[in-house]
């Protein structure tokens, strides 16, 4: 968001950040998100109390005869319940740069929240697990699919790497599924452009569409394409993550849904004490801190885990 006068941390609710701000963020947050990018949206309550039915196959209707006995659906309902997940995180900030700079830390988080919330649930709803490795919040995530192709298995006289996308595919659309769209690891980008035919000819054009970030990044094998650090689980800059050698995830994404929660909320303090990742207890009063906690609500639901397909690259394990 784009600020010409400062904004005053005195102007700001302590527990809910500005509308002005949480729209926008929530904004990005879809935009940066690849599941989000392919995956239908729900309604979402936050009430922990409350889940909400998203029905993720489409019952089979058939033709009958005036008074006749009207058809069961052969394709029946799968109905599943989602319930409300949070995210947070705790960053602190100097007590200085708050006050010099609020307009500015303000800008900052717009920038930073959606990439993290997106990673976050990006990683959960793809591995089924937290970005530091233990069980996600989600019952159900994506690669739990048996379907699967290693990059790399055709020959490059029989197709290279468009034979192996495509391969997928078939694995996906013999089984009655649509195939929608493919989420990718960024590292599998310049693979695809690399790829060539026996005569040295690109089988792949570009497949960014400009003025766009990470998600909703084009076309692959005719379907949208989205890219997000979620797939390999390895993300930039942070040495504690490793790479699960998954580098795309394509199918059926109306068999995903998810929801977001209706606000997000910032808590602010100058005298809260927090944890850090050794154990150590900090003061913020006591070292002119001001923390900011800021949490929001996220929902995924799939429904079978085979109407998707794992794409890895060879000789990579977590």
């Amino acid at each position: 968001m784009a600020t010409t006068d400062p904004i005053l941390l005195s102007d700001v609710n302590d527990n809910l950040l500005p509308r002005t701000l949480a729209g926008p963020i929530f904004e990005k947050s879809v935009e940066q998100s690849a599941i989000m990018s392919l995956a239908q949206r729900a309604p979402l309550s936050i009430d922990a109390n409350t889940s909400i039915p998203i029905p993720l196959d489409v019952p089979t209707a058939d033709w009958v005869g005036s008074g006749a006995r009207k058809p069961l659906s052969s394709g029946g309902i799968d109905v599943k319940q989602m319930s409300p997940k949070k995210i947070a995180v705790l960053i602190p900030v100097s007590e200085e740069v708050v006050k010099t700079n609020a307009g500015g830390l303000w800008t900052q988080l717009q920038r930073d929240l959606p990439t993290a919330f997106a990673r976050a649930f990006d990683h959960a709803a793809i591995h089924g697990k937290s970005m530091k490795g233990a069980a996600g919040p989600f019952a159900e995530h994506l690669t739990a699919t048996t379907n699967a192709i290693e990059l790399g298995t055709a020959s490059q006289a029989n197709g290279g790497l468009w034979a192996d996308l495509v391969n997928g595919m078939d694995l996906v659309v013999d089984d009655d599924w649509d195939f929608t769209g493919t989420v990718a690891d960024p590292r599998l980008k310049p693979k695809l452009l690399l790829a060539t035919d026996t005569t040295g000819r690109p089988i792949l054009v570009d497949t960014t569409t400009p003025g766009t970030n990470m998600a909703n990044a084009g076309t692959l094998i005719g379907e949208p394409l989205a890219y997000s650090r979620g797939v390999s689980g390895k993300q930039r800059r942070q040495s504690t993550s490793t790479d699960s050698g998954l580098r795309a995830l394509g199918g059926d994404w109306s068999q995903a849904a998810y929801g977001v929660g209706m606000d997000i909320t910032i808590r602010i303090s100058a005298e809260a004490t927090y944890i850090d990742e050794e154990g150590g207890v900090h003061s913020a009063f006591q070292e002119n801190l001001v923390l900011l906690l800021a949490e929001a609500f996220y929902g995924f639901v799939m429904g079978d885990a085979q109407a998707f397909v794992k794409y890895t690259s060879a000789g990579v394990t977590s």
